[in-house]
């Protein structure tokens, strides 16, 4: 981190304005996932701890398209954090103009005020200068703070701009996120596997090319891995997958290859997945066994497979990686000293009926097992780097949060992070 953090500026009697990233799920006014809310609290304590400070915390929820939306008010996170804190936090339904000078008038050295979704006015994601100006000029404050490393791949009036109107510096969890991302990226512990899932290869082109050169294992499973199965020319009847990619899945495969010739090196992509009808988990499931025909061969003993045993069906789709292929991905995270997850391997959304375990969910909660599982001593783990909004969602979820050696806040950030691009909202803030 070469920027300018939270304990390099004096906020001695200063008024903080706090860029925090407080998207979280909100059902029925309630909020369900606190994890980004409960990451942020080091850092506001750390400014109200200050003498004479008070704190004006701004951040975005949901995508509103920048018009005023109440499902997507921030006045449940506003209540949530004053539960968190134990201290009163004043909410004020709009970010800019007459409103939010009035109350800030009222506010007192130690007290917090968060204001409305900055998304509510356009010219946030236009990243305005003049939106920016605004926010400074209502709120009066005389410093700010960027803490929501979730946005700072993003560059938004509050993230850039309003960085450049006012003296700046980086919170502790932003700071934090960066420096483990970084050291992770230059010094991993070997042998290291990267785990890597989601929807579409385009997001993670750099990134998967940067992990074939640094790691020793590179895991592909999710929607994306589909995209890989179709490229390589198997067939993958109805399932998600991204056809503008395949070009660039198959020259992904073929620098994976040349990896494989020239090192210890390893790339996994599924050869058995589980299929259905629907994602709904409805309509029975059945694994299909692409390369391998373990599977097929034992199931169908002593006949000869029957060919839809390795072949997915045109009514069918992909909803999983099969059980062949997370043991493969099982067995390397056992041997490795650290690993990078970003992304789930099927749609673990899926509940089981009946009384069922999820039926998408048994490939992502078999590597689970293999970094955190009960039958590796604590001090055998590896060290664990968990990224992605759904893959942390997941993971929250199923209340295993402590229980990885970092659990990032930003997916998108901390993926371009990884793949060696620069983020706005860091670029912007004022250099040591």
């Amino acid at each position: 981190m070469n920027k300018k953090t939270l304990k390099d500026i004096d906020l001695k009697n200063k008024r903080v304005l706090l860029r925090a990233d407080y998207n979280v799920p909100v059902k029925n006014g309630i909020i369900t996932n606190d994890y980004r809310i409960k990451q942020s609290l080091p850092t506001a304590r750390y400014i109200l701890e200050q003498e004479g400070s008070s704190l004006i915390i701004i951040s975005h929820l949901g995508r509103p398209g920048g018009k005023p939306d109440h499902a997507s008010s921030l006045e449940p996170a506003a209540t949530h954090l004053a539960d968190l804190l134990g201290k009163p936090v004043r909410f004020v339904s709009d970010c800019v103009g007459e409103q939010v000078e009035r109350a800030v008038q009222n506010l007192k050295a130690g007290g917090i005020m968060m204001l409305e979704n900055l998304r509510f006015h356009a010219e946030e994601e236009s990243n305005s200068s003049d939106f920016a100006k605004a926010i400074v000029d209502a709120t009066g404050a005389q410093v700010f703070v960027q803490d929501g490393f979730g946005v700072v791949h993003r560059a938004h009036a509050s993230t850039e701009a309003i960085a450049k109107a006012l003296p700046s510096a980086a919170g502790l969890l932003l700071e934090k996120e960066v420096e483990t991302i970084a050291k992770v990226m230059k010094e991993p512990e070997h042998p290291m596997v990267t785990v890597v899932g989601g929807a579409k290869i385009s997001d993670k082109v750099e990134v998967l090319n940067r992990f074939i050169d640094l790691a020793d294992c590179v895991a592909i499973g999710g929607a994306m891995a589909n995209s890989f199965l179709a490229a390589a020319g198997l067939k993958v009847g109805k399932s998600l997958v991204e056809p503008e990619a395949y070009d660039t899945a198959r020259e992904i495969m073929q620098k994976a290859s040349q990896a494989e010739r020239q090192r210890p090196f390893s790339f996994l992509v599924p050869v058995d997945v589980v299929v259905s009808k629907n994602m709904e988990g409805k309509a029975p499931a059945r694994i299909v066994d692409l390369t391998n025909q373990a599977i097929a061969d034992v199931t169908s003993y002593p006949k000869k497979p029957d060919p839809a045993a390795f072949e997915v069906k045109e009514d069918e789709m992909i909803l999983d990686i099969g059980p062949v292929s997370s043991g493969y991905i099982a067995g390397a995270i056992r041997l490795s000293r650290t690993v990078m997850w970003n992304g789930a391997m099927g749609v673990t959304e899926t509940k089981g009926i009946a009384g069922a375990h999820a039926p998408f969910s048994h490939g992502t909660r078999t590597i689970v097992d293999a970094m955190i599982g009960a039958s590796r001593q604590h001090a055998n783990r590896p060290f664990t780097f968990i990224g992605g909004g759904d893959t942390v969602g997941y993971v929250e979820e199923q209340g295993l949060v402590d229980e990885f050696g970092h659990v990032s806040t930003g997916g998108g950030a901390s993926l371009e992070l990884m793949g060696g691009k620069k983020l706005p909202g860091i670029e912007a803030l004022q250099g040591k």
